[in-house]
């Protein structure tokens, strides 16, 4: 069936979009004039949710956005993120308490807003006692800077671990999270994404075209001339093995004899995942974003997810114990 207009963000009683619309382009792929022209194309397609982070083009993303929403602040859900160097100067990183209320004050003013609405810690931090984060982030909100915590890139025992502390001590618990969810990286169906279930966690997935593997370019003999995973080295870290480009070729070849838009099917296979609340778009023009936008009107049916998830590996149980997903499974009641 397409996608419903809106869904409850975990519990938080909050209607958000399918779909969540990326901000890191704005303000360098996407210059002022088209970040405004894929703003309202994503509002006319009934998208309410903005993703964004301190760290976007040096803070100039959240300064385009802030602009962006000033006519309709009160009918968008936005969310940024801290954790990574905001400059020289040692301090101007990580999850210290230190670090975040100046990022949030800093994010705040560029966004020209009174609170934000989710408030991401874009990764975990091993160098910071987990107390001293909570607590900083629940003090956050008591003050009203921000609405709703969410977690960026934990790992599921993080972000257990994390609300256990929350709950032990009243603080506000984290509300959302933010993995990377695609089909070539689907390590979030093993534990992320089961908790989320478990515990009525949003989330916000990103990367659902696994930076530009799934949008029919890319092949185990084919490739772009530009685009992130030419020119960027942390992407071509994160998608480097073979195997990712054996799927996106056979996923791309699927696409097209069902006669689907590739980077519209990509979204739409994880825009379905039960435990997904919106996956997060991006773009740098608004063909790109147009074609992303067709997810909205994919019957995804079961027959066409299973499908599709058959193109690339079913990632192992948490336990590695593959037998209990089959007929010689021990134990099971």
């Amino acid at each position: 069936m397409p996608l419903p207009s809106h869904r409850y963000l975990g519990d938080t009683g909050v209607k958000v979009s399918p779909l969540c619309m990326g901000t890191m382009t704005f303000g360098g792929p996407a210059d002022r004039e088209t970040s405004a022209a894929m703003f309202r194309r994503c509002r006319e397609a009934g998208i309410n949710v903005f993703d964004c982070a301190n760290v976007y083009e040096d803070g100039r993303s959240e300064e385009i956005l802030g602009d962006l929403v000033a006519d309709c602040r009160d009918e968008v859900v936005l969310t940024t993120k801290a954790y990574f160097p905001m400059g020289d100067d040692p301090n101007a990183r990580g999850a210290s308490r230190y670090h975040l209320v100046r990022a949030v004050e800093d994010s705040l003013r560029r966004l020209d807003t009174d609170r934000i609405d989710v408030f991401f810690v874009h990764r975990f931090d091993e160098q910071t006692a987990l107390p001293e984060v909570l607590r900083a982030l629940d003090d956050l909100v008591r003050q009203g800077k921000v609405l709703y915590l969410g977690a960026s890139n934990f790992a599921a025992w993080q972000v257990m671990k994390a609300l256990g502390r929350q709950r032990a001590e009243g603080w506000t618990p984290f509300h959302v999270i933010q993995p990377m969810y695609n089909l070539t990286k689907r390590q979030a169906e093993v534990e992320l994404l089961p908790l989320a279930q478990s515990e009525a966690l949003g989330v916000l997935s990103y990367s659902p075209l696994g930076g530009g593997l799934l949008t029919g370019k890319y092949g185990t003999d084919q490739k772009p001339n530009e685009g992130r995973l030419v020119e960027n080295p942390m992407y071509q870290t994160r998608y480097g093995a073979d195997v990712h480009y054996e799927v996106a070729e056979r996923f791309t070849t699927f696409a097209e004899e069902h006669r689907y838009d590739p980077a519209a099917l990509a979204l739409a296979w994880v825009a379905h995942r039960p435990a997904v609340t919106a996956p997060i778009i991006g773009a740098r023009t608004l063909d790109q974003l147009e074609g992303s936008l067709g997810a909205l009107d994919i019957d995804m049916t079961e027959d066409l997810r299973a499908e599709i998830s058959a193109l690339s590996p079913t990632p192992p149980p948490a336990t590695d114990r593959v037998e209990e997903r089959s007929e010689h499974t021990y134990g099971s009641r």
